[in-house]
């Protein structure tokens, strides 16, 4: 078969060709758009779920949805070495540019400009493109105390406001949320509160592995009553045979019952699995349809390539301790571990692994799905360790009470 005619897409972020068992999250999304760009209330929602379920391609396709129904739309990417205020900055002015370029000059539009010019110098980020692109005088007294809880929430009402005057909306969509601080968390949950209450046209979407909900929860109180969390998961075993069979059939190919049970029972459903699968297979099938005895091959390829590139990437960022202690989580299974076990397992006592279990969860490699309890954010990361580590690291010696003191 022609690998230049293969439907299937593995790659970050990369839209499949069938984006199936996602109807109800994205008619989830239509409606909020629609009743916040009418001004009624709604609440701004956050997707969780852990790596390789097509979070980030949810986000990629709301943004399309909201600029359908005339929405400015910002589709922003959170990661661990960029402060919040440097993140929104060149993205809040993009939206004011666009919003200043109408036939009728609008106040609220130039003063939304100013806000944001008082932002930036309140909270002295440096970037210099934004400081030269806004010529215009800060809005003294507005967004400058350099309190980045009250600044943001001022940013975002006049946002709200110019938008308004302008009769649109806009949708601030944020991917890998969890890297945001707490208090940058807190600052962005108050911004939304601030125009909830005044019905502003702004909604914000944002997407992050499952650590996202409590540290929401943490930053503020109210984060549940003002975010929904729909969970994207593995996708059910019929859609997920959907999402192999439509695109192949579109290009004239099918797949044999028993090669769409085997790839939805190795790839356990996730979506970026599913696409890494149905592009092996049709590289090496040779004619259609696609039986399993070529999705066996499959799978050996596609590993080998996961452990090139989905997985290594993953794991070169660890430190020598932080893969031991992973290969150790590995050992126990794919279900949530306690702390306890896991630094047994290492031979330690557990504040010893503290340190080590909460850098991991910054880098967003475990989290910890209930008080004591953590697993990994990776699907089948667990059996990629194994294959890496073949042997658990040794044991260090637990000290006891009185070791080392003479008799």
């Amino acid at each position: 078969m022609d690998p230049l005619h293969n439907p299937f897409s593995p790659g970050a972020g990369t839209p499949p060709p069938e984006l199936a068992g996602r109807d109800d999250i994205l008619k989830q999304a239509l409606m909020a758009l629609a009743r916040i760009k009418k001004g009624r209330a709604e609440k701004s929602f956050l997707l969780i779920g852990l790596r390789g379920v097509g979070k980030t391609v949810l986000l990629h396709k709301i943004s399309e949805m909201a600029e359908e129904q005339g929405y400015k739309a910002v589709m922003i990417e959170a990661h661990e070495n960029k402060s919040l205020p440097a993140l929104l900055l060149p993205y809040l002015r993009q939206v004011l540019f666009a919003l200043d370029k109408g036939e009728m000059v609008s106040a609220k539009v130039k003063r939304g400009l100013r806000v944001l010019k008082s932002f930036i110098g309140g909270l002295r980020v440096k970037i210099n493109e934004i400081e030269f692109g806004l010529d215009i005088d800060a809005e003294r007294g507005a967004a400058d105390s350099g309190d980045l809880e009250a600044d943001l929430a001022e940013v975002f009402i006049a946002l709200g406001e110019a938008a308004q005057d302008r009769k649109t909306a806009v949708a601030i969509i944020i991917d890998e949320l969890q890297y945001l601080s707490e208090e940058e968390l807190s600052s962005l949950i108050m911004a939304v509160h601030k125009v909830s209450q005044k019905s502003l046209p702004i909604v914000v979407i944002g997407a992050g592995l499952p650590q996202l909900v409590g540290k929401a929860g943490r930053s503020k109180s109210y984060a549940e009553r003002l975010f929904d969390y729909p969970v994207v998961g593995p996708l059910e075993k019929e859609d997920a045979k959907k999402a192999l069979q439509e695109p192949a059939r579109s290009e004239g190919v099918s797949f044999t019952n028993d090669a769409l049970d085997e790839i939805a029972r190795v790839t356990e459903g996730y979506p970026y699995f599913l696409q890494e699968w149905g592009y092996q297979a049709w590289n090496i099938a040779e004619k259609s349809p696609i039986e399993l005895d070529v999705v066996k091959k499959a799978t050996k390829a596609s590993i080998a390539r996961l452990d090139q590139s989905f997985f290594r990437v993953r794991l070169d960022r660890l430190t020598p301790r932080e893969k031991d202690y992973l290969r150790a989580l590995a050992e126990l299974g794919a279900d949530p571990q306690r702390s306890g076990d896991i630094a047994e397992k290492l031979g330690v006592e557990v504040n010893r692994v503290a340190p080590l279990r909460n850098g991991l969860i910054k880098k967003g490699m475990i989290y910890s799905p209930a008080h004591g309890d953590t697993a990994f954010t990776v699907p089948l990361f667990e059996a990629f360790m194994k294959r890496t580590m073949p042997n658990l690291p040794a044991p260090k010696n637990k000290k006891t009470k009185g070791a080392g003191k003479p008799s």
